[in-house]
Parts: C-alpha cells; sequence; structure tokens
C-alpha cells in the first residue's frame, strides 16, 4: 500500500494559517501524506508579518531532494520565494526530477498586506518556474503584477486568464476573491484543453480569511495527486475551499484575519 504524497515547497507560518503549515492540513483534510521543504522563517500572525528568515539556497535544494530521492511526489505545490536565487535553486533542482503535477501559487502579498517577494524575483518567476508548472493561481493583486496592468472586473478575468497562461504554457486559476461583487466568479483557464471553467460562489462574510491562497492551490495539488482530471481537480478543490471558509466563518483566533477551518470535514 502506498500513500498519495504532496510535497509543498514554502515558506513557514508560526500562526498555522498560511504556508507549510496550511499546506500540510490541506494535504490531510484532502486524503495524501504531506512533504514539505521549508524556503523560509516567517515571523507572522494573523495581524501581519514582522520578519522573514530565508533558509540558504543550497539547504532548501537539499530539502526537495531528500524528500524526492526517497519518498518521491505525486504532486509538489510551491508556494512563497522570496528571491531570485531562490527561485532559480528551485527550477534547477527540479529538473532532476519528473514531477508533471506542478503547482505555483505566485505568492507576492500577505493577506496582512505585508510584502514577500522582492521585485527583482517577479521576472525571475516568470522566466523560471512558469514554464515548469502545471497550474498558476494567481489572485487579483498578484495578475496585476505578473500582467503589468490594472485588472477592472469580473469581466476581465476570461481573457486575461488566458493571457498569464503565457501563450499556453500553464493552466490557471485566476481567483476573483479580491473583488467586491457579491457573487464571485473564479476562472480557470485549462491550457491543456484550451478551455474556460467558471467557479461560482457567494462571497462570505468573514475576517477569517488567512492563507486562502495557500489552501486553495494546496487542495489542488492533492487532488492533482490523487490523479484527478485537470478540471476535476480544480472543481472539487474549490468545493473544499468554500467548505472550510464557511465552515471557519464565525470563529475567533488572533487578532486580525483567522484562517479557514482545513479540517471541517472530521471535527467541529
Amino acid at each position: 500500500m502506498k500513500y498519495k504524497v504532496a510535497l509543498s515547497i514554502a515558506g513557514s507560518d508560526p500562526s498555522g494559517g498560511a504556508g507549510i503549515q496550511a499546506d500540510l492540513k490541506t494535504f490531510s483534510a484532502c486524503g495524501c501524506y504531506g512533504a514539505t521543504a521549508i524556503v523560509a522563517v516567517v515571523d507572522e500572525n494573523t495581524v501581519g508579518v514582522t520578519g522573514v528568515h530565508p533558509v540558504p539556497v543550497p539547504f532548501v535544494s537539499g530539502q526537495i531532494k531528500s524528500v524526492l530521492d526517497d519518498i518521491g511526489a505525486d504532486a509538489i505545490k510551491i508556494g512563497m520565494l522570496h528571491s531570485s536565487e531562490l527561485v532559480r535553486g528551485i527550477k534547477e533542482t527540479l529538473s532532476n526530477y519528473s514531477v508533471r503535477n506542478i503547482v505555483l501559487d505566485p505568492v507576492m502579498v500577505a493577506t496582512s498586506g505585508d510584502k514577500l517577494l522582492q521585485d527583482e524575483a517577479i521576472q525571475t518567476l516568470k522566466n523560471e518556474l512558469l514554464p515548469i508548472a502545471r497550474v498558476i493561481t494567481p489572485n487579483i493583486p498578484e495578475a496585476e503584477i505578473l500582467l503589468g496592468k490594472t485588472i477592472a472586473g469580473q469581466a476581465d478575468l476570461p481573457v486575461l486568464a488566458r493571457e498569464l497562461s503565457f501563450d499556453r504554457q500553464v493552466s490557471v486559476l485566476l481567483k476573483a476573491g479580491h473583488l467586491t461583487d457579491e457573487v464571485l466568479t473564479d476562472i480557470f483557464y485549462n491550457a491543456e484543453t484550451d478551455e474556460i471553467l467558471e467557479l461560482t460562489s457567494k462571497r462570505v462574510y468573514t475576517k477569517n480569511t488567512h492563507g486562502t491562497g495557500c489552501t486553495f492551490s494546496s487542495a489542488i495539488t492533492a487532488y492533482l495527486a490523487h490523479g484527478l482530471p485537470l478540471n476535476r481537480a480544480v472543481q472539487e478543490a474549490k468545493e473544499y475551499m468554500t467548505q472550510a471558509i464557511l465552515a471557519g466563518a464565525a470563529y475567533e483566533i488572533g487578532k486580525g484575519h483567522g484562517p479557514v477551518h482545513h479540517f471541517y470535514r472530521f471535527w467541529k
């Protein structure tokens, strides 16, 4: 018997709502064995980010190799990457392995508004990691940075999702959560089939949105690890994300943006 294995390459959040901690919770909730390669120790809580302590790039590469050489991975999620050197190091390390299911969450700004990615690393991310990813999961602010333009509203998303695929190099989940509509429609552009999938949900009024991007991308990773077709993996992840937000909406953890309820299926 073998577990389905998902590897997260991301930063550590001591408050437990985002980053590596959110990824492991999501992998577990979605039926995967979770492994990690920690790229940075982030000093943060529900209120904000106090500091980021990077892990040396060779040590990050070593963690990835240790997991893939021994355990392997059915899918890999890549989260917060703070520098060009780190981006290149991860790309070089992964090029030695044949993992197709790579989900890149281009984390640039925390929920609290704190910046997590150096400006000079943005172009490196586009040039080095986008081409090897199967799916990217930008939110509105991240998409604006990647595209170099402002997104006016919901109607723009299908065209912009296609544009973010960079000539069908990568499939794109463009998340609508930062818009103000009562009904939000995330757009998934499947670059492998050249089709658009609309993922609609009602806005949930809650401050507990810490780590939603990490959780959504990790859920996609988990369902790809299970071997689901791309569209279905994204649909299942959207349902998990929606229910996790709803279940956690009324809880109070910390003084700022609390987490979603990753284990809503198992305990209340």
